[in-house]
């Protein structure tokens, strides 16, 4: 078994800059997104999650949930490579129980600096230490350490969030954990008049979360991506196991649900959905290696078990029925979600006309998993515990 890293390993020299494109007017879109899991020692199936995303978009103006975002200005970027973004910070927390979502929705400016920049403290080697903070009183930011060593995140609660019970105050350390899920993960694509992605990801991570004071022990997943293009519909979803394996799957598909206006699940429309180029990964700390799935399907179905879970408007909870494959592997992966939290976009586009995207994350449970390769097979009783977090997204924002 691979030993851990003492740093995150990878080319992170881009990794607080959002000009490796050219924006793209209501196109382009920009985000750090980190996502904290933590096993719920009351049911130890689920886990408790914390989502944190800082984001802006090239738009006149946006409706992200009800909010009415409107930029006022562009993207500022200075002689040394400093950022000054308008943005905002969202999040949610589910408890193990309850979803409090949102937990943050907040509108600021954001400065995003390497440790080249001439505000940073101390001497720097551009090799990925720097950080996003919003320039508002509260500490909300994220960064990374010198040395790669780890990644901070701090995060206050909005008012309306703690006055119906969550908590006011989170601090988080990521740490690297093993080989490839801990290594810096980078995709490219420029494909068609200057649209494109410019993703980069850590897969796993080792995490101490601190909320209120009271200090946990999870895993974590980071990315930073840059989308210049239409949103299409999508499902993707990951899974960490307790020692140290990751998993994940993405099947973006055409499907009627394109058409959708709001967050309404199950919609007698949705009645099929055609992949297109589906894929996957599995990093298997047993063996040490990597299987990457050039194949994947997604099948949704309502819950129906006599303890199925409904969401917070009475809607059931899906089940995800996941299959990924290649020529030397295989997994078959049934979960369900025991939560949901969902953003909603409205963005104004050309002769009056709204476009629209719905992004639903589920905090999953894991009901089986087999997989297959040439060494044998495993399930889900081979590990003492399997966590992670689905998404499913209808409609189309451009």
């Amino acid at each position: 078994m691979s030993e851990d890293l003492s740093h995150f390993k990878g080319d992170f020299s881009s990794l607080w800059r959002l000009d490796m494109m050219p924006p793209i007017r209501r196109l382009s879109w920009w985000w750090w997104w980190a996502l904290i899991l933590i096993p719920d020692p009351d049911n130890p199936g689920r886990s408790k999650q914390l989502m944190v995303l800082w984001s802006t978009k090239e738009t006149p103006a946006i409706r992200v949930s009800g909010h009415w975002w409107k930029p006022g200005g562009r993207m500022y970027v200075d002689e040394h490579g400093g950022h000054v973004i308008p943005g905002m910070v969202c999040a949610w927390w589910f408890d193990g129980k309850e979803m409090f979502e949102p937990l943050v929705k907040r509108e600021c400016r954001m400065a995003s600096i390497s440790d080249t920049h001439p505000l940073w403290p101390g001497e720097g080697k551009g090799e990925g230490a720097g950080a996003v903070v919003p320039l508002i009183d509260q500490d909300m930011s994220i960064g990374m350490a010198p040395g790669n060593k780890s990644f901070w995140i701090n995060l206050s609660s909005d008012e309306e969030a703690v006055s119906k019970g969550a908590p006011s105050k989170f601090e988080a350390e990521l740490t690297p954990w093993w080989g490839p899920p801990s290594e810096l993960t980078y995709r490219n694509n420029v494909y068609f008049l200057g649209m494109g992605y410019d993703i980069l990801r850590l897969q796993a991570t080792k995490c101490k979360l601190v909320v209120d004071g009271e200090v946990m022990e999870g895993t974590g997943y980071f990315q930073k991506v840059s989308v210049q293009a239409p949103s299409f519909p999508w499902f993707w979803g990951m899974l960490h196991f307790d020692d140290g394996s990751y998993l994940d799957w993405f099947m973006p598909h055409v499907t009627p649900m394109w058409s959708a206006r709001d967050d309404e699940p199950w919609r007698l429309r949705d009645f099929f959905r055609t992949p297109n180029i589906g894929t996957g990964v599995f990093h298997d700390r047993k063996t040490g290696k990597t299987q990457n799935f050039d194949n994947c399907t997604v099948e949704l179905s309502k819950q129906n078990s006599p303890d199925a879970m409904k969401d917070d408007k009475g809607n059931p909870l899906p089940e995800f029925l996941v299959r990924v494959w290649n020529e030397e592997s295989s997994a078959k992966i049934r979960v369900r979600a025991v939560s949901r939290a969902r953003w909603i976009f409205d963005q104004p586009t050309r002769a009056s006309w709204v476009s629209h995207l719905t992004y639903n994350e589920y905090p999953l449970e894991v009901i089986s998993i087999n997989y297959k390769d040439s060494e044998g097979t495993r399930n889900e009783g081979d590990y003492e515990w399997i966590h992670g977090n689905a998404e499913h997204a209808w409609g189309v924002l451009h």
